[in-house]
């Protein structure tokens, strides 16, 4: 299986897009394409987080995700030139071109009494790295995280601002400090739900918090806040939500929030008979969402 995943990536961007490249495609070079995918796959520069060859190195999670995201772009379900824009823009190249005008400025935070969402620190990355690497808190994920992908992943969070103007926030507390990270990300792999089947065009909206910070009601609070900036700053029609059907929690926030169940699908980053694998997926339009109790 990891070889036939490797040499289906490499027959992708370095035969068939180079072959498929039209004369007005940004880019028409094996490398070219690896990098858009890659970075787009990755939130960020690819070599940070994975050593060359990338083939020889992703995960096959990773692998996956950013084959299906070429596969995409190949049946032209996927924007080769946002794309490429959004890879020079999370290598610090765009200049914060790629945003909407709307949500081209980011506040300095959200917040509700105690509560704060705001920009991600130095300072957050053990906390972080110690939620992910609690069995418990990562029950419904395939596994934990250590410690350099909890920073990777940390600081993919921050550069969707730069890129899209929003993205996952980290949660603090009065008095408590980082207890975890809530908001929207534009989906990037291509999903089997509607919508979904188009990467970049899809905002999901989740949250991910320390084991001491449940049962307190800060990820409704928290995902309320996010809502609130989505639809009103940053113009949003609509957000969804998903989670593996046996996350009962994560359903009920989802509800309070008055998302609207809309079925199951299989997540594609499991194989067939992994007991993750059925999930269930959540939709809220930004005409019925209201922000009750909420002052950003």
């Amino acid at each position: 299986m990891p070889e036939a995943a490797r040499l289906r990536w490499r027959d992708l961007v370095e035969r068939r897009l180079p072959e498929a490249a039209r004369a007005d495609w940004p880019v028409h070079r094996d490398h070219c394409f690896a990098r858009i995918l890659l970075d787009n796959t990755c939130g960020g520069p690819w070599r940070e987080s994975v050593p060359a060859p990338a083939w020889a190195n992703l995960s096959l999670d990773q692998l996956g995700a950013a084959t299906d995201l070429g596969e995409a772009v190949l049946v032209g379900r996927a924007d080769l030139f946002a794309l490429n824009r959004r890879s020079l823009a999370l290598r610090g190249k765009m200049r914060g071109k790629l945003r909407d005008a709307a949500a081209a400025s980011p506040p300095e935070g959200l917040r509700d009494g105690d509560l704060r969402l705001r920009p991600w620190q130095a300072g957050d990355a053990a906390r972080f790295a110690a939620l992910n690497a609690d069995p418990e808190v990562m029950r419904h994920f395939p596994a934990t995280k250590d410690a350099a992908a909890s920073r990777t992943e940390a600081q993919s969070c921050a550069r969707r601002f730069a890129v899209d103007g929003f993205g996952p926030w980290a949660v603090a507390l009065e008095g408590g400090g980082f207890v975890g990270m809530i908001g929207g990300a534009r989906l990037l792999r291509p999903m089997p739900f509607p919508g979904g089947e188009r990467p970049g065009e899809t905002v999901e909206i989740g949250w991910r918090l320390a084991r001491d910070a449940w049962g307190r009601g800060i990820a409704t609070r928290g995902a309320r806040l996010a809502l609130a900036d989505l639809f009103g700053r940053c113009g949003l029609p609509e957000v969804v939500a998903f989670t593996a059907e046996a996350n009962t929690p994560s359903r009920r926030v989802m509800e309070r929030l008055g998302m609207r169940p809309e079925g199951g699908f299989a997540h594609p980053a499991l194989p067939p008979g992994h007991p993750l694998r059925p999930h269930l997926l959540y939709r809220l339009r930004a005409d019925h969402f209201t922000a009750q109790g909420t002052s950003p």
